[in-house]
């Protein structure tokens, strides 16, 4: 297997270089990024199955020309992705590699999306969304909704811990998600509602407990009322403990200052100084994300969840290195090109959850 991993010199990227170095049957991966010092300087740490390019994600010719270069599969962790994930994508077919990425904004699946024919025309498959959430959290969903006859309902709610180390694109996703408004799925059809409203309480698993969290703009609720059918209602809530980091955020979203990817930018120069004022030595280092799904069975009524919980980069990096390396085995042969979700890809996600465990990943079901 030869990979390109896209964004391979950012911080969320670290973990899955780690998860790389020790996966049997990678033959070689290539790592590009804007940073060709720091992407150098990460390949040569890792080993010599990997070499580093720079390359520019707004240079469309670039990318085909790169993509095109004998991979089995482009990783993209490049964002944000409500920027990136459908140039990148759509590059990813012109160049006739399979594709895969973490991207987690709502609007960035709208696009990809229409990218359908295209691929399945290459014969090129566009796996969309393959971290935790989304990503474990659509699994979790899909594995759910297997429990039952007839799935009603799936709420997929996340928490994270204010001292996870995360990068520049993921503080933008977060101005992104918290600002404006996102499609949540209410009486069997799309609503748009406000983020950073919906506030509920829930109780995830140790170290985060009970945490308030509101809608989020994260693409589960567009993409699982899509392939899971006859669902009333699915919904997305997010947070990070503690609240007070979400709420200076959403502040900063009803002043209009996230309102752009420009603003976005600027706001983030402006804060990034002060950014450890916000973390505390007592504020948890592991995100979690609790997933519930309610219907029936038979006449009668029933509802499962599931938790997770780990590190963020590892629990992001684990199933999108996993669906990768089962995309270059030929486990999803069968299926025809196009833009797959988590759910849409996995027809039954057992066996793919169980591996997942297998890797470290931990999982708790109630069913």
């Amino acid at each position: 297997m030869k990979m390109l991993f896209l964004g391979g010199a950012g911080d969320m990227a670290a973990t899955m270089i780690d998860l790389m170095k020790t996966e049997e049957g990678i033959e070689g991966v290539t790592i590009a990024d804007l940073d060709l010092e720091r992407a150098t300087q990460k390949a040569a740490e890792a080993g010599p199955l990997f070499d580093a390019v720079r390359v520019d994600s707004n240079d469309r010719d670039a990318l085909v020309d790169l993509m095109g270069r004998g991979f089995d599969v482009v990783i993209n962790y490049a964002g944000p992705f409500y920027r990136f994930e459908r140039p990148v994508a759509d590059a990813a077919i012109d160049a006739g590699v399979h594709y895969i990425s973490i991207a987690d904004d709502y609007d960035a699946y709208l696009e990809v999306e229409k990218l359908e024919e295209k691929a399945k025309g290459k014969n090129i498959k566009i796996l969309s969304g393959f971290g935790n959430s989304p990503g474990l959290t659509q699994m979790l969903a899909k594995k759910g909704s297997l429990t039952m006859k007839t799935p009603k309902g799936i709420a997929v709610n996340w928490g994270a811990g204010a001292n996870e180390a995360v990068g520049p694109a993921n503080l933008l996703h977060l101005f992104h998600l918290l600002s404006g408004k996102t499609l949540q799925w209410r009486n069997g059809r799309e609503e748009y509602v406000p983020c950073g409203k919906g506030k509920k309480v829930v109780e995830f698993p140790p170290p985060i407990g009970r945490l308030p969290i509101f809608y989020t703009g994260h693409a589960e609720s567009v993409t699982l009322p899509r392939n899971i059918p006859g669902l009333d209602y699915v919904s997305v809530h997010g947070g990070a403990s503690p609240v007070f980091d979400i709420k200076v955020v959403r502040f900063l979203a009803l002043l209009g200052l996230t309102s752009t990817h420009v603003r976005r930018e600027r706001l983030f120069r402006m804060v990034r100084p002060i950014l450890p004022l916000f973390q505390s030595e007592k504020a948890p280092d592991k995100s979690v994300g609790r997933v519930e799904v309610w219907g029936t069975d038979g006449d009668q009524e029933k509802k499962v969840y599931y938790t997770y919980v780990g590190h963020i980069a590892f629990i992001t990096s684990a199933p999108c290195l996993q669906a990768a390396v089962w995309l270059c085995q030929g486990k999803f042969d069968h299926l025809p090109g196009g833009v797959y979700a988590p759910e849409r890809l996995l027809e039954d996600p057992e066996v793919f959850l169980q591996e997942l465990r297998t890797r470290g990943v931990d999982m708790t079901y109630y069913e």
